[in-house]
């Protein structure tokens, strides 16, 4: 019972993330579903991209204030925020990815996790 409590409440986290990057118009937006992957290290990825540093930092505050404003809850850990390169949102059981456009190409996080479902979302 306690197990579908927290994947419930990581599914939340995970929409909401993706919600917060969808307000600030974040590029090529997919959710990967590690759940049923032994070796994960958390129970969904978002990853999305922006053409600017300045975009990607938006879509972090943007993350951030989201998951806030609902679940009342700030990353465990964030990295990334001063050069706005690839910016890391860890809430434990989701970790958010923003990356500027060519250091998603460059760097391919989603290629790593080919058995993972992965969902996709249109930008707002």
């Amino acid at each position: 019972m306690v197990k579908n409590k927290a994947f419930n409440e990581s599914s939340r986290i995970s929409e909401l993330a993706v919600h917060g990057i969808q307000e600030k118009k974040g590029n090529d937006i997919i959710r990967l579903d590690l759940r049923n992957i032994n070796s994960s290290v958390a129970d969904y990825f978002v990853i999305c991209h922006a053409d600017s540093a300045t975009q990607v930092k938006a879509i972090a505050n943007s993350v951030e204030e989201e998951v806030y404003k609902v679940l009342k809850q700030d990353p465990i850990r964030k990295e990334g925020l001063e050069h706005g390169e690839w910016i890391l949102l860890d809430y434990f059981d989701v970790v958010v990815h923003i990356f500027r456009t060519d250091k998603r190409e460059y760097y391919g996080v989603e290629d790593l996790w080919g058995d993972a479902e992965i969902k996709f979302y249109k930008s707002a």
